[in-house]
C-alpha cells in the first residue's frame, strides 16, 4: 500500500520490469553500472585530482578487502548490474588486482568488466589481466608532451603510458579509451594533436570538461566548454561527424572520416547527464556515492563487517538509490560544497 503512494513505487508498478526495484530511483533510473575504487593510492599526482600535500590515506583495515569487494559486486549483479568498472586511486597497484577482476568475471550476469587507470603499470600487467576477463580500458592521459606530462602529475612515467596505450591495442581492446581532462591554459592547445592521435590507433580519445574537486583549487576560467572545444576541432576538420550514442552514455562522441578512433566529449559541467544517470559508485573505504558529486554516503563496509544479511544490505542499498535526487547541484554551488578530493572518490 505505502509503496503505491510513493513516486517511485508508482512507477514501479506501472513499469513492472525484471530489473530490480532496489536499483531503481524515483525517477525510473535503472542503475545498472557500479564503480568500485580499489584503493586510495597512486602513483602519480596529478594536480586537477589531488592536493600537492597529498590526502589523508583511510587505514587499510578500513579498507574493503578482496573478498568484501566480492561480495558486494555478487549482491549488486545479483540485482541487475551488468558493468563494473575498477578505479582508485590506480586501481593497478593494488597487488591482488587479477585475482580481483579473476572473481568478477566468475559473476553470472556481468557483461562487462572494465578499469580506469593511469597507465603506468597497464604494459606489465595488461595480459594477466586480459587472461582473467578484462573486457575494457580506459586510461588517463592529458598531455601528448612528455615534459609536460611530468608537470601535470609531478612524476615521470610518459613512455610508460604510451607503452601501455599500444599494448592495450596490440592485446585486442577496441576501442582503448584515452580520458583527456581539458583545462585552459594547461592542454587546451593539444586538442588537434589528441585528435590526430587517433588516426591510426582504435582509441576513443574523451575530452574532458574540468570538474571542480575537494583540493583541485577549481575556478571558472580553466574550464574550456565542450562546444569550444567542438569549435577549434571543427575549424581544422569541418567534415568531422556526430556518431549516434546510446541514452545513458555520459559522452557525445565525433569521427574524423577515415580515421580509425573517434573523439568524444564528457560534458559533466556545460550539459550535465543526470537524466539517463545509471551508475552508483562504492569508494575503498566501503561508502557507496549514489552521485559523483553529492556529499552524502553510506557505510556498506560498516554493515557487512557488523554481519548485516544480503537482505538488509539489499535494502539499505536499496533506500541510498531511492534518495538519489534528480540532479546533481549547479555548477558554481559544487564548486562551494564539501565532497571528497576526486581521488578518495
Amino acid at each position: 500500500q505505502e509503496l503505491q503512494r510513493s513516486g517511485r513505487g508508482r512507477f514501479l508498478l506501472e513499469h513492472a520490469a525484471p530489473f530490480s526495484a532496489f536499483l531503481t530511483d524515483s525517477f525510473g533510473r535503472q542503475h545498472n553500472y557500479l564503480r568500485i575504487s580499489l584503493t586510495e593510492k597512486c602513483n602519480l599526482r596529478c594536480q586537477y585530482c589531488m592536493p600537492e600535500e597529498g590526502v589523508q590515506l583511510t587505514p587499510k583495515s578500513e579498507l574493503l578487502t578482496a573478498q568484501e569487494i566480492i561480495t558486494l559486486a555478487r549482491l549488486f549483479v545479483k540485482e541487475g548490474v551488468e558493468k563494473i568498472r575498477l578505479t582508485g586511486g590506480e586501481p593497478l597497484i593494488r597487488p591482488d588486482v587479477v585475482d580481483i577482476v579473476g572473481q568478477l568475471y566468475k559473476l553470472e550476469g556481468l557483461k562487462t568488466i572494465a578499469v580506469t587507470t593511469n597507465g603506468i603499470n597497464l604494459a606489465r600487467l595488461l595480459p594477466r589481466l586480459k587472461e582473467a576477463g578484462l573486457n575494457a580500458i580506459n586510461i588517463s592521459l592529458d598531455t601528448l608532451v612528455p615534459a609536460k606530462f611530468e608537470f601535470i602529475v609531478r612524476r615521470k612515467g610518459f613512455h610508460k603510458v604510451m607503452e601501455g596505450i599500444h599494448k592495450a591495442t596490440e592485446l585486442g581492446y577496441r576501442p582503448v579509451k584515452v580520458n583527456c581532462v581539458v583545462m585552459r591554459g594547461f592542454n587546451e592547445d593539444e586538442l588537434l594533436g589528441f585528435v590526430d592521435f587517433t588516426k591510426d590507433l582504435p582509441l576513443d580519445v574523451r575530452f574532458i570538461e574540468y570538474m571542480p574537486f575537494d583540493g583541485n583549487k577549481w575556478n571558472f576560467k580553466k574550464m574550456v566548454s565542450y562546444k569550444e572545444m567542438l569549435d577549434t576541432i571543427k575549424q581544422r576538420w569541418p567534415e568531422l561527424e556526430k556518431l549516434p550514442c546510446e541514452t545513458s552514455s555520459t559522452a557525445k562522441s565525433y569521427k574524423v572520416p577515415h580515421f580509425q578512433g573517434q573523439v568524444s566529449f564528457i560534458t559533466s559541467m556545460s550539459e550535465h547527464f543526470c537524466g539517463s544517470c545509471n551508475r552508483l559508485r562504492i569508494t575503498a573505504d566501503g561508502n557507496l556515492k549514489v552521485c559523483l558529486f553529492g556529499n552524502s554516503e553510506v557505510s556498506l563496509r560498516d554493515h557487512l563487517r557488523s554481519g548485516a544479511s544480503e537482505e538488509e544490505l539489499v535494502q539499505i542499498i536499496g533506500a541510498a538509490v531511492g534518495r538519489k535526487k534528480k540532479q546533481h547541484a549547479g555548477m558554481f554551488n559544487i564548486s562551494q560544497m564539501k565532497n571528497r578530493p576526486m581521488i578518495l572518490i
